[in-house]
């Protein structure tokens, strides 16, 4: 036993391992979300079609140019 955490060794080692495997599943997870969301297109009408990448960019470029318009008043 390790006297300073009162935890045997491996029972230490198993959950830094469960930690380990967590995080490498969670990204795994994250990165085939980001390639099916790149390449699945979405029909929005019969002639648009778009992945989820460039309606995430879409909708940052109206929300940038909202402010752009609001800052660009003439009020003074």
């Amino acid at each position: 036993m390790n006297p300073a955490t009162k935890m045997p060794r491996s029972s230490r080692r198993a959950s830094r391992g469960q930690a380990m495997l967590e995080y490498s599943l969670l990204n795994w997870v994250l990165v085939v979300a980001l390639i099916v969301g790149a390449s699945v297109k979405v029909r929005w009408t019969d002639d648009r079609q778009s992945n989820v990448i460039d309606l995430f960019m879409e909708a940052y470029q109206v929300y940038y140019d909202s402010f752009y318009f609001v800052l660009n008043l003439p009020f003074p």
